[in-house]
């Protein structure tokens, strides 16, 4: 079966950091591209381990937003 995923990719320091906002799934890389390839693989590892949370994954839609802000 296949699932949708929303991922979020951040930098920190020397590395990227990839969470998934649907399971709070996260993993690192030293490249954008290995730190989406490390967290596909937690991901399969969780989903693995976790039954209720294939049958969940599809249900839950994040709400995905910007803020806009003014400040001095």
């Amino acid at each position: 079966m296949k699932y949708n995923y929303t991922v979020i990719i951040t930098k920190e320091k020397r590395w990227f950091i990839a969470r998934c906002a649907e399971l709070g799934v996260v993993s690192q890389g030293k490249t954008q591209k290995e730190a989406e390839v490390n967290l596909k693989e937690a991901l399969e590892l969780y989903l693995d381990d976790n039954i209720e949370a294939q049958k969940a994954i599809s249900a839950v839609k994040p709400i995905i937003k910007t803020a806009q802000l003014s400040y001095a």
